[in-house]
C-alpha cells in the first residue's frame, strides 16, 4: 500500500528494503508499515514486539 501510494505500485520491494535499512525507527516509525492485506510483515525487532508497539498506539488513540 505504501508502494502504492508513493505512486509506484511495482516498488514493494524497495519499499521493504528501505524499511528495513531504518536505523532511526524512534523518529521513522517503520513498524506501523503493514502487509496490503492488513497483515503484519517482518520487522527488525521481531513480529512480536511489532504488533506490541501497535497495541500500545492503539491504547493511545482509544484515550
Amino acid at each position: 500500500a505504501l508502494a502504492q501510494a508513493l505512486g509506484r505500485p511495482t516498488a514493494t520491494r524497495a519499499v521493504a528494503q528501505a524499511n528495513g535499512a531504518n536505523q532511526i525507527a524512534l523518529v521513522i516509525p517503520c513498524h506501523r508499515v503493514i502487509g496490503a492485506d492488513g497483515s503484519l510483515t517482518g520487522y527488525g525487532g521481531g513480529l512480536w514486539r511489532k504488533q506490541r508497539l501497535l497495541e500500545i498506539e492503539r491504547g493511545y488513540l482509544g484515550s
